[in-house]
């Protein structure tokens, strides 16, 4: 998957989050380097008889018991709260539970953290044409942006305090093998007709294939100089949002033998306003709602450059929208050929 990878120079990987989405992947792309994996499962996610740590990253005794015995290795942190029940699990998971997590591979020798951000540290772009980079003023978007924004600043306060090699990598929406169902949902929404379009779907989003971003992760924990650095990995371009669901609406129609509604549910801005009002005023009394929050962002433009990452890492996005919404139709099919609604009769 990345040919141009220096050398493996770690002995052990950890990994937080390994259950899940991202996790799976990263799995996949370690499998060829043969090289021992340990993750950090939560007790729900633990299997009998596997060699994962079991705990919560809000229990410092959860990092201590993952990183014990792993002087020289390389820890991805990929474990966070995107959705919760309650704002308060913002901090105390994607801040806080950072904090253990370093505190902890400071204190066993770890030798590098590739710690995985978003996009929203930096908010929605302050107009259509522009993009982030790594030198864009942080403008979080509500409590999940500030929780990652205070998550970036803790990896860092940490790096300059204790010399512990530390990578961020600054990851927007993603999309891949392993989807969990609210990405499920967003197809069977533009198979039904359903999506919703708020102004005039001209709004860009960067995207990354979970592939794309695996090779970034790698290439930020090998590459000597990336230590203390910060980087956007994306796929090569941003996306139009009516780009995005045409290219899935095509995607099922010609080579997945789902029909599709052809249909969608044009909005005007004022409901994207809205939706953040309200979005708004629930978080300012400790309440989440995903479905609200996603709505308040539909007609924003959240789109990067990776230049950097390019430049410094190497990194080389191979695969682009349309392979890659390929391979995530082909992988959730072939698990679950009902996930997307009925199947046409020959």
């Amino acid at each position: 998957m990345v040919s141009h990878l220096p050398s493996w120079p770690f002995s052990q990987v950890l990994v937080t989050g390994i259950a899940g989405w991202l996790g799976r992947n990263l799995q996949a792309a370690l499998a060829p380097l043969a090289v021992p994996v340990r993750g950090l499962v939560l007790p729900q996610e633990a299997s009998s008889g596997d060699r994962h740590a079991i705990g919560d990253v809000r229990d410092p005794a959860a990092g201590a018991a993952l990183c014990e015995g792993a002087t020289g290795a390389v820890l991805f942190h990929l474990a966070g709260v995107i959705h919760p029940r309650r704002v308060a699990d913002f901090y105390s998971i994607n801040v806080q539970g950072t904090r253990n997590l370093l505190q902890a591979a400071q204190a066993a020798g770890v030798q590098r953290v590739v710690v995985v951000s978003s996009n929203s540290p930096c908010g929605c772009n302050p107009y259509p044409d522009h993009r982030f980079d790594e030198t864009s003023p942080y403008r979080p978007y509500l409590n999940y942006g500030r929780s990652k924004m205070q998550m970036e600043q803790t990896v860092q306060e940490i790096h300059h305090r204790t010399g512990l090699e530390t990578v961020i990598v600054r990851a927007p929406w993603f999309y891949g093998p392993f989807q969990p169902p609210r990405q499920t949902l967003f197809f069977r929404m533009i198979r039904e007709g359903r999506m919703p379009i708020v102004g005039n779907g001209q709004n860009r989003r960067s995207m990354v294939y979970l592939e794309n971003l695996c090779q970034g992760l790698l290439l930020a924990a090998t590459t000597p100089h990336a230590n203390g650095q910060t980087y956007w990995i994306a796929d090569e371009r941003p996306y139009p949002t009516h780009e995005i669901v045409d290219t899935v609406e095509h995607l099922l129609d010609t080579e997945f033998d789902r029909p599709c509604a052809h249909r969608r549910w044009h909005l005007p801005d004022w409901v994207s306003t809205a939706a953040y009002a309200v979005d708004w005023s629930l978080q300012t009394l400790g309440l989440y709602h995903p479905k609200i929050h996603v709505l308040s962002e539909m007609n924003q433009t959240i789109a990067c450059t990776i230049a950097k990452a390019q430049r410094e890492l190497g990194y080389q996005p191979a695969i682009a929208l349309t392979e890659g919404m390929r391979r995530s139709l082909h992988h959730l099919l072939a698990a679950d050929p009902q996930a997307l609604g009925p199947i046409p009769k020959p």
